[in-house]
């Protein structure tokens, strides 16, 4: 049974007050499978008064929580099949050659927690030098060990980190538990369902294709801003959500029936990292009196949100997701780790966003990619919980695999994780810790600003925005230029807003989104918002009704707590109804703009802003008509969404005028640190969340009435544009193909620099002209019911349509032409790269892509590796890629490679026009990790590149085709 296995104290509950860090998921550790039936959690912890919760900023959040797992009943014991399963895995390994170092924990009144493999057992000085985020690691290694799976040569890598991290060495990880959202949930259901096919083709037991460790997949990625400024929004926009998704959620749900271990959080429920910051997050597992340390993997990459909990988790591909459920250890290079030291306070007015903004550029230009980053220091303290997980949150953007939070707080888990060395107490004697870089920033220091118009990294002081915004206009285009010629600059595009005269000029703000997991979860911030919502009204200020405003939370929570405060009501006002629950504009679901500010955008082109309080901003993204997109803090989208425009300086010039004929300024509307710390201590209660996550387990009228199937395997529809069987597994057989090269291919796309994967696999609306939208409406699929290409990744035909079919993606083999399309090279043909990829692959011709730097950044997109493969693609040549994305073009079977240091395709003197020959050894033992490789032109050229399969493991997984090939081969054969 799931129990609740911590309990706390009065002197516990004034030391997370202190450090301002006090949580449900601290106070909660649960049994891993096999899962039975569970009874109505009873939290053990927090028996103090909510006076005591409230003193601190966010710890009025935290208490009398019921388990997630109540939402589990769908969820039954585990069968036979997997336990003979996991006898065979224990035949084939060995026993754990560490169970001498099993120690009990006990109870502070008698008894024990339970037991935990110990890492001062293991007496060795130099795991007290080792970084917080490397213990974990070692502690997974410790208990895993099989010498199999998992060896002793494995553990002694990581104890002795401070040596072997900089020689690239491997290691397996095996994460306590696995977190989808339903844009990358999907696909990863669908390949399961295909995977269970594959088993039952090739004569083997279907049953083996179900998750080993806890699954929770949370729907949030479907809700659309199709209705804004309104009462009535949350309601219209979700029947919507459920008119065009109900077929991927009838799958979804007909998914959390079939497969053991697995629990579908319903739509409406909140963004998928804050309910896993509130409510699904452990922090300790207690599985059957084993202890050990949460730690989770997600197919999104901002589940590192969960590291400002001090739970270990990053974002990793799909395809790797799935391996990981099905028992797979993940193997990793062992990382260096970033010591970032944090000193100071924030000045009164600096918010959260403004600090994460700062430290993602300062990460950024140190170079954090493939790397942990550890926070330590004096300015912890004054970090709440909400602040530390907005800084984790956006580590994809700064690059690194996780920013880490060491665990500071709460009873049982301060007992295990201060006997097991994984605890840090600031008001104590620091040890030294080494680390492999280290950077500090005061806080003191940090001061207004937002990002943008096209990276998350490019930051620009608010003191400085006006003289960037034009700087922006001037310059050529790019990361920071649209080449808008001078005297076109002060274009001014006059339109009839249903009936009321309306005017856009370059810079000025048609969307003002208060969105995503960034900053949602974060109380400071969110009420800061309401806070200049109701100067602004008192004064006599309004948003222009043009401007799209919206506002979604990450939960329930904020709405209870916005309403307590009173602030909801002048959010209305100026606009910021709520909209839905969920991931919305800054994943690109912001709907469509109003038809006269869309045709006033096109018809002049104007370069008209977005502002949104979210984590990505690259072009495209957000909406296909704002070319210009900032990320700014709540409050800050706000202001924005009031001044209009984003070509102001805010401490020189006005806001607007208020309603005394007075100028108004930002300072004039800016609440101080204090009002927003009264604002929390008043409004954020603890029954809130208490009501808000029993709620969650009953879902919504809408998700009940869903009538799913109870058979096992799934029923393919291939009239379905929704939910399609992939091709990955058709004609399998148990003999590995082997290793391939790849002879005389042509060059399907070149591209520049920062390639991210929503240029290659974009999430959101799908073009009326696109060979997508051809297929759908081939298929009778109406326009309007299109829905986006992220909520279509359960179908590969629609997927393949939709890669690189993003409309600001930049192909040089266009010759500055911007757009879907490229040059088939034999013809000169200019067509959709879908096109052009079919014609090669009838033609039998394969197809490699060049790239620049950064190439895969963004979102952990497994399609953008899915789609790829699809189109015949069969190497990525690139100066650099993004962590996650290189290892799903493993994962799909592509090879990706590097140019040499101070070489690219430009330097090279290529065009793009070439046939490439890659020359890789045709069996997989003559190949190394890492090893240089030659690639030969047909116009004479050769040059050497880095092959970036980076372990053995990744070795096998191309042998073998890919990384779900070689789990089905390998479960088959046990």
């Amino acid at each position: 049974m799931y129990i609740a296995a911590c309990s706390s104290s009065s002197s516990t509950l004034l030391r997370a007050t202190r450090t301002k860090l006090i949580s449900s998921s601290l106070s909660r550790t649960f049994l891993s499978p096999p899962l039975r039936p569970t009874a109505p959690y009873r939290s053990l912890a927090f028996s103090s008064s909510a006076a005591a919760f409230r003193s601190s900023s966010l710890a009025a959040r935290w208490s009398h929580w019921r388990s997630p797992l109540s939402l589990r009943s769908q969820i039954r014991a585990t069968a036979p099949v997997l336990e003979r399963f996991h006898r065979k895995l224990a035949t084939a390994a060995g026993e754990n050659p560490f169970k001498g170092n099993l120690t009990s924990l006990p109870k502070p009144g008698g008894g024990e927690f339970g037991k935990y493999y110990s890492l001062p057992s293991l007496n060795d000085p130099r795991i007290d030098r080792l970084p917080f985020s490397i213990r974990i690691l070692l502690e997974s290694a410790l208990r895993n060990c099989d010498n199999f799976q998992v060896t002793k040569e494995d553990v002694e890598k990581i104890i002795d980190w401070e040596n072997t991290a900089v020689k690239q060495v491997e290691i397996p990880f095996k994460p306590a538990r696995v977190l989808l959202q339903d844009f990358t949930g999907v696909p990863a259901v669908v390949d399961l369902a295909c995977m269970r096919d594959a088993m039952n083709n090739l004569g083997s037991d279907s049953n083996k294709i179900n998750p080993l460790v806890p699954v929770d997949l949370v729907i949030d990625h479907s809700v659309q801003v199709d209705v804004a400024r309104s009462e009535n929004a949350v309601q219209a926009n979700m029947e919507l959500e459920f008119k065009r998704n109900k077929e991927r959620f009838a799958f979804l749900k007909w998914g959390s029936t079939a497969f053991r271990n697995m629990l579908v959080v319903p739509p409406g429920s909140g963004i998928v990292h804050q309910v896993n910051l509130e409510y699904l997050g452990r922090v300790v597992f207690n599985n059957e009196g084993l202890l050990y340390p949460d730690s989770v993997v997600g197919t999104d990459s901002h589940t590192t949100m969960i590291d400002g909990l001090g739970v270990a988790g990053w974002g990793v591909g799909g395809i790797e997701a799935e391996a990981a459920m099905l028992g797979q250890p993940m193997s990793m290079v062992l990382p260096g780790v970033v010591g970032f030291k944090l000193s100071g306070k924030l000045r009164n007015g600096v918010t959260a966003t403004d600090l994460v903004l700062t430290v993602t550029q300062m990460l950024r230009k140190h170079g954090v990619v493939g790397k942990f980053v550890e926070f330590y220091g004096d300015g912890m303290g004054e970090l709440s919980l909400a602040d530390r997980a907005t800084i984790a949150n956006m580590s994809p953007e700064y690059g690194a695999t996780m920013g880490f939070f060491p665990v500071d707080h709460v009873a049982m888990i301060e007992a295990y994780l201060r006997a097991n060395k994984m605890f840090v107490d600031y008001n104590e004697p620091q040890q030294d810790r080494a680390y492999s870089s280290y950077l500090e920033l005061n806080l003191d220091e940090v001061e207004p600003c937002i990002s943008g118009p096209k990276r998350p990294h490019d930051r620009v002081p608010l003191k400085e925005m006006k003289s960037d915004w034009r700087a922006c206009l001037d310059n050529k285009v790019g990361f920071k230029g649209f080449a808008i010629p001078k005297e076109a600059q002060g274009k001014v595009a006059k339109f009839d807003f249903h009936g009321q005269p309306a005017e856009l000029k370059h810079g000025s703000v048609v969307i003002a989104a208060i969105t995503s997991c960034t900053n949602t979860s974060n109380p400071s911030v969110m009420l800061g918002a309401g806070l200049v919502a109701k100067k602004a009204q008192d004064l006599g200020l309004q948003v222009k009704p043009w401007v799209k405003t919206s506002l979604a939370p990450g939960s329930g929570v904020v709405t209870k707590y916005l309403q307590q405060s009173g602030l909801q009501k002048y959010l209305n006002e100026q606009g910021f109804n709520i909209v839905g629950f969920g991931c919305t504009t800054c994943i690109g679901n912001s709907g469509e703009l109003d038809e006269s500010v869309a045709s006033a955008i096109s018809e002049n082109d104007i370069v008209a802003a977005a502002v949104l309080s979210g984590n990505r901003n690259f072009e495209g993204r957000v909406h296909p008509l704002t070319r210009a997109n900032y990320l700014a803090s709540p409050p800050l989208v706000v202001a924005y969404a009031l001044a209009g425009t984003v070509d102001i300086d805010f401490e020189k010039e006005p806001i607007g005028t208020g309603k005394d004929g007075k100028n108004v300024y930002l300072r004039d509307i800016w609440p101080s640190t204090e009002e927003i710390a009264q604002a929390v201590q008043s409004s954020v209660l603890p029954d809130m969340f208490q009501s808000t996550y029993e709620s969650i387990t009953k879902g919504n009228p809408m998700w009940n009435q869903l009538q799913v199937p109870a058979d096992k395997l799934y029923s393919w529809d291939p009239n379905s544009t929704y939910i399609h069987e992939p091709p990955y597994f058709k004609g399998m057989t148990m003999d590995p193909p082997g290793p391939h090269g790849v002879k005389d291919a042509y060059c399907l796309l070149n591209f520049g620099d920062s390639i991210t994967t929503d240029h290659i696999s974009p999430a959101g609306s799908i073009h009326k002209d696109s060979p997508a939208a051809k297929y759908l409406m081939e298929r009778g699929v109406d326009r309007k019911d299109f829905n986006s290409y992220g909520s279509r990744r359960g179908n590969d035909e629609v997927m393949a349509r939709g890669t690189f079919a993003n409309i600001r993606i930049v192909n040089k083999l266009l010759n500055g032409e911007v757009g879907p399309k490229t040059v088939h090279i034999p013809t000169g043909e200019k067509l959709y790269v879908f096109d052009a990829a079919m014609r090669y692959k009838n033609e039998g011709h394969a197809t490699i892509v060049l790239a620049g730097a950064e190439y895969g950044s963004g979102s952990s997109r497994d399609w953008a590796a899915k789609g790829p493969m699809l189109l015949g693609v069969k190497a990525v040549i690139a100066k650099s890629f993004e962590r996650i994305h290189r290892s799903n073009l493993v994962g799909m079977g592509i090879i990706p490679l590097c140019f040499k240091a101070g070489e690219d395709a430009e330097t090279l003197g290529l065009t793009g026009h070439e046939r490439y020959t890659i020359d890789l050894p045709n069996k997989i033992s003559d190949i190394r990790p890492g090893q240089d490789v030659t690639v030969t032109t047909n116009t004479g050229k050769s040059f050497t590149c880095t092959v970036r399969f980076d372990t053995e493991v990744e070795l096998a997984y191309f042998d073998h085709g890919g990384i779900l090939p070689y789990v089905i081969r390998n479960l088959t054969s046990q």
